[in-house]
């Protein structure tokens, strides 16, 4: 996995990138209906697990780990499936749906960037995405119908942003310390 991240800071890149459009679309249409924002939350799902289940895919004669992407890819894709076969969904479900997604996402980073830290700087900030990903899927799961759809849609923009911006700064971290260290010889991909 480590070598995947390194070579591929892109994947980190598109991730973040896709949250904070996602983030920005949320904010702007705070009066969304919850059609529309079933729309928007299953496009993030779909296309943030395309591009993790991507990059899995195309290193997993690489890296022994890679079934780790290819496990967060495919619960964003299931998530954002569920939601897009399902507009007429229940605003309690969608939330519990985002909750959860957000939770399991939070999760499987933390994972991530604790196998990385030998390898790459600023693994924190994987972390800290996993982290603010679990807070808010618990804040979302513990109170589902203490916000009405609007407050549900700044909550979500503001998380898609924060988690955004922080794999944006990790993709250009990793990117630096790739090019940094190309000429050294880079550890096994199995080792971690």
């Amino acid at each position: 996995m480590n070598e995947t991240l390194l070579r591929n800071w892109w994947l980190l890149a598109v991730r973040g990138a896709i949250a904070i459009v996602f983030g920005v679309l949320a904010l702007a249409w705070p009066a969304v209906t919850l059609l529309t924002l079933a729309v928007l939350f299953a496009a993030f799902a779909l296309l943030g697990g395309a591009v993790w289940i991507f990059g899995a895919i195309k290193y997993r004669g690489e890296d022994r780990h890679w079934w780790m992407l290819l496990l967060l890819g495919l619960v964003s894709l299931a998530v954002g499936v569920l939601a897009t076969f399902n507009p007429a969904i229940t605003l309690l479900t969608l939330i519990l749906l985002m909750g959860a997604n957000a939770v399991v996402s939070g999760v499987l980073d933390i994972v991530i960037a604790i196998r990385v830290r030998k390898f790459i700087r600023g693994e924190w900030l994987l972390l800290l995405s996993g982290v603010v990903s679990i807070v808010f899927g618990l804040i979302v799961l513990l109170f589902p119908l203490g916000a009405g759809a609007v407050l549900l849609a700044a909550m979500v923009g503001v998380y898609a942003i924060v988690t955004g911006v922080l794999m944006l700064v990790l993709a250009v971290r990793v990117r630096t310390w790739s090019r940094i260290n190309a000429g050294r010889s880079s550890p096994a991909a199995g080792t971690v």
